[in-house]
């Protein structure tokens, strides 16, 4: 069986309740904390596009984000929005969750991982 991929903030409460279910299911998986080792732009670009926007992968309702400056919160490309996760890790959702075959999902909740483990 292939390890889930699990990226996300080590003292970040949703992202100890994921692992915690996937150590309660026996579901084998690797922990990336995104401050220690920073996502690279194309894995966060193929990210984007699997949820289907910047939309999906940043927090907007986080405190990170409140706080930007208003001129900060509308990228315009690609580019931009890479820049400002560069910058501030914490805008992305946690925990994002990679499947062995590379299906991309954010957040945690119990159900959403039953479901998603079937």
């Amino acid at each position: 069986m292939k390890a889930i991929r699990l990226y996300g903030l080590k003292r970040c409460s949703t992202c100890v309740k994921a692992m915690a279910w996937l150590d309660e299911h026996g579901q084998p998986y690797e922990f990336t904390d995104y401050r220690d080792e920073p996502v690279p732009g194309p894995v966060l670009a193929g990210w984007k596009n699997e949820l289907g926007g910047w939309e999906k992968l940043v927090n907007r309702a986080s405190m990170t984000w409140r706080n930007l400056p208003e001129a900060r919160k509308s990228p315009k490309d690609d580019a931009e929005w890479l820049a400002l996760i560069a910058e501030f890790p914490t805008l992305v959702r946690r925990p994002v969750r990679v499947d062995a075959d590379g299906r991309v999902s954010v957040g945690f909740s119990a159900k959403k991982y039953d479901e998603l483990e079937g």
